[in-house]
């Protein structure tokens, strides 16, 4: 009876309803201001104890109820997405391992454990990125496994150091040991680890690379769970991060990243590619406005986030499955006529990355910049934040004039199929939280409202950059393809910024080309060079011109060459009888 049903089926309905447990218990834990801390001592030698401990808080219950609610609806989605896949029991057992990995890293106040989940993230995140089994895949998930082992090797050095406190539960450490040195070299360590998991400069290559992942993988791995990793240890160590003079360095490194990513996502063609920068940016958004001293704000704009962005790679994996497998945007257009419902929910989810009001995105997005607004901040990081934000309307129309507006131009004579409800229901789910996951999170999860208290024109700086770049991206997707850069930019300029800044260049080739280069040296003068000079082909050549003077000798004089071979036994016999 069990077996009837699809694993899709029952690995869905069993997330599902654990989302609305977690939910319901985070309702419970909030209104009681209640923590659980469960610990289990696996093993205790000297005065080191190892301890598998479980952390609940509202915290780790919203988080885990976000994840859940978006792996079920993304499982119900690969049903049909991933229909035609031979093992697909496979790819949803994947998925499970994922979800499972994250949990762990979650619900865990121990480096160790979480050291745990983090490194089930990153082996599960390759085998979904290898999953279809290419050249591509295999570059992209290699560099995103070898990326984020940068942060794997600095959590393992945070377990080493934190052999000095005697235990590896470094919640009881943040408050007590605030100003040790050696708390504040771990913090360092956090804070890189961080950055390699969601994908700051100078990691950012991995993110737009891991998108030759399946796109039910994308919409839950690289957009809402894998990316804010990073984010949610950040969360979980700011009492230890306030007041760090490396915290001002991420600030600036995560307001370049946000930059960087919008710039990057105007230049881009490659639909997946898009959706990936703007990921990016947001990262880039919540990292620094984490490096304020703000947690609270960066995980509510962290769930709202993950949201609308699930749902968006969810509408690009339908629209790449109408369009036969293509990804580049310039082959689609007036695709509202074809795909009504999807294009709807692609809509709604842009607008709420946009921040437009009272979606999703807004609630988290406006408290956000009205708080740096609030802030004492120098004018760069307080220009790097509106810039950005102009920068996501700016390539979100860019987007929807490509997709919506222009004319199809992919085939003359097309047969385009109709929306599959399997997809349009999981979709639907999530376009229901993107519309009121903003105003629902807000009156849940602050206790105390911000008191924000700006003149007009501050107040309404969200809103005008918001114009402007709606009114820059309408321009520019109605420009012809090159005159931007004739114009505006010379190209050498317009392709660095296109490149993400040569960060793809300089995390592959700028890395292995000197250890290549000198390993070729190494072959051509060493391996096919001297040593074969010194060794068998020196040998071979000076026996064969040996041969060619004796075979010259007998071919021509025939007297010689016996004398010198009498010569020759008679040295050999006067040798052996000495």
């Amino acid at each position: 009876m069990f077996f009837k049903y699809s694993i899709c089926f029952i690995s869905f309905f069993f997330l599902f309803v654990m989302s609305l447990m977690m939910f319901i218990m985070m309702m419970f834990f909030i209104m009681n201001n209640m923590v659980i801390m469960m610990e289990w001592e696996v093993i205790s030698f000297n005065s080191i104890s190892i301890m598998m401990s479980i952390l609940l808080d509202w915290m780790s219950l919203l988080f885990m109820m976000f994840v859940m609610l978006i792996s079920s609806v993304v499982i119900y989605y690969s049903k049909s997405y991933m229909s035609s896949e031979m093992n697909l029991n496979r790819f949803i057992m994947l998925v499970l391992l994922f979800v499972f990995s994250m949990i762990l890293l979650i619900i865990s106040p121990n480096i160790i454990s979480i050291l745990l989940g983090w490194d089930g993230l990153g082996l599960v995140s390759y085998c979904l990125v290898i999953y279809y089994q290419n050249i591509k895949s295999y570059n992209a998930g290699m560099l995103t496994a070898l990326s984020n082992r940068v942060g794997d090797v600095f959590i393992l050095m945070v377990i080493a150091w934190m052999l000095n406190y005697g235990s590896w539960n470094y919640i009881f450490y943040l408050e007590m040991m605030n100003n040790d040195f050696q708390m504040t070299i771990i913090g360092v360590m956090i804070i890189m680890a961080a950055m390699t998991k969601s994908a700051q400069i100078p990691f950012s290559s991995w993110l737009p690379a891991a998108m030759a992942a399946p796109t039910p993988v994308s919409a839950l791995v690289h957009s809402s769970t894998l990316v804010t990793a990073g984010v949610y240890l950040l969360i979980r160590f700011n009492l230890l991060l306030e007041n760090m003079f490396f915290l001002k360095i991420l600030l600036l490194l995560s307001g370049l990243t946000m930059f960087m990513a919008g710039i990057s996502a105007n230049y881009e063609f490659d639909l997946k590619k898009i959706i990936a920068l703007s990921t990016l940016s947001q990262l880039g958004l919540m990292m620094s406005i984490l490096s304020m001293g703000m947690p609270d704000l960066a995980f509510f704009h962290l769930l709202t986030h993950a949201m609308f962005k699930a749902l968006l790679f969810m509408c690009a994996g339908v629209i790449i499955h109408m369009m036969s497998d293509m990804q580049d945007i310039r082959f689609m257009g007036g695709i509202s006529n074809f795909i009504p419902m999807t294009s709807l929910c692609m809509n709604i989810s842009n607008l709420a990355l946009c921040g437009v009001p009272f979606l999703a995105g807004f609630y988290s997005k406006d408290l956000m910049l009205e708080m740096i607004s609030m802030s004492n901040i120098n004018m760069f990081v307080y220009l790097l934040y509106y810039i950005s934000t102009g920068l996501t309307m700016f390539y979100t129309i860019r987007l929807m004039m490509y997709l919506m507006v222009n004319d199809y131009n992919l085939l003359s004579v097309f047969n385009l199929y109709e929306e599959d409800y399997i997809m349009l229901k999981s979709m639907f789910i999530l376009l229901f939280m993107s519309l009121v996951s903003g105003s629902l999170l807000m009156w849940m999860i602050f206790y105390d409202p911000y008191m924000i208290y700006l003149p007009f024109n501050m107040k309404m700086m969200v809103i005008y950059v918001i114009i402007v770049g709606l009114f820059l991206g309408y321009l520019v997707s109605k420009m012809e393809i090159y005159s931007l850069n004739k114009f505006l930019l010379s190209y050498k300029l317009s392709n660095f910024l296109c490149l993400m800044w040569f960060m793809p260049i300089l995390s592959t080739y700028g890395i292995s080309y000197f250890f290549l280069k000198m390993g070729q040296n190494l072959l051509k003068n060493i391996d096919m060079g001297w040593s074969e000079m010194y060794s068998g082909q020196g040998m071979f050549n000076i026996l064969k011109n040996y041969s060619i003077i004796y075979n010259f000798y007998q071919m021509n004089n025939f007297k010689i060459y016996l004398f010198s071979f009498v010569m020759w036994m008679m040295i050999l016999l006067f040798i052996l009888f000495l």
